[in-house]
């Protein structure tokens, strides 16, 4: 997956900002989906920060997309994981400046890729947004630095999501709770998707953990 760098669409303010912002957003899609589907968010959240959806390097036919194939939910081979994780680092450092940090904002398997990019290199991470995500089973680089240092994380999901499996949920909630000052928030109703009570939450963590020039 390495080698060839990800496609990206990115906002109006990247090319002018993204070498000198402070922070700038990762947009990471889920299963089957393609760099275009969160791009409504950002409105949705009046993110002022430089952002960028890439699209996952797995091409599955009908115009999707994906970080890795699923084989066992919570397990999927290390191999395609740690290659999926390279490939996001690989477009970062040709396309990020080394001074900004990025908040990684996925959903589902993206969410599961904005876990694997804090495990990994948690110094240019900051504040993921983790939207109907999942973790990996397999200890990560930097796990013992999360449960020291306990960065925020926000994960939300809903309690009628059919998708994620609950043993994977609970995999995810004793992993989190125990590296990260984790923001938890669950919404009734709500299946795998992301609710306008979602998006409110998540602007509010944006705005606590960047400030309130994060957000118009």
């Amino acid at each position: 997956m390495t080698g060839a760098l990800l496609q990206a669409i990115g906002g109006a303010a990247w090319a002018e900002r993204s070498s000198t912002a402070p922070v700038v957003v990762l947009l990471l899609h889920g299963y089957g989906s393609h760099e275009r589907d969160l791009v409504p968010l950002v409105g949705e959240l009046g993110l002022t920060a430089p952002w960028a959806s890439l699209r996952a390097p797995l091409e599955l036919g009908g115009g999707g997309a994906a970080w890795f194939a699923i084989e066992s939910f919570g397990d999927p081979p290390a191999a395609s994981v740690a290659a999926a994780t390279a490939a996001i680092w690989e477009w970062v450092d040709a396309h990020v400046s080394p001074t900004t940090r990025v908040l990684p904002l996925g959903f589902s398997q993206g969410g599961f890729m904005a876990t694997q990019l804090l495990r990994t290199r948690p110094d240019r991470v900051v504040a993921p947004v983790v939207l109907a995500g999942f973790v990996l089973g397999v200890p990560q680089p930097a796990d013992g630095r999360l449960a020291e240092e306990r960065p925020a994380l926000f994960w939300g999901r809903g309690d009628a999501d059919r998708v994620i499996p609950g043993e994977e949920v609970e995999r995810a909630r004793d992993f989190l709770t125990a590296h990260t000052a984790l923001v938890e928030r669950v919404y009734p109703g709500l299946g795998h998707g992301v609710g306008p009570a979602e998006v409110a939450d998540v602007r509010a963590f944006v705005v606590e953990r960047l400030g309130a020039d994060a957000v118009a």
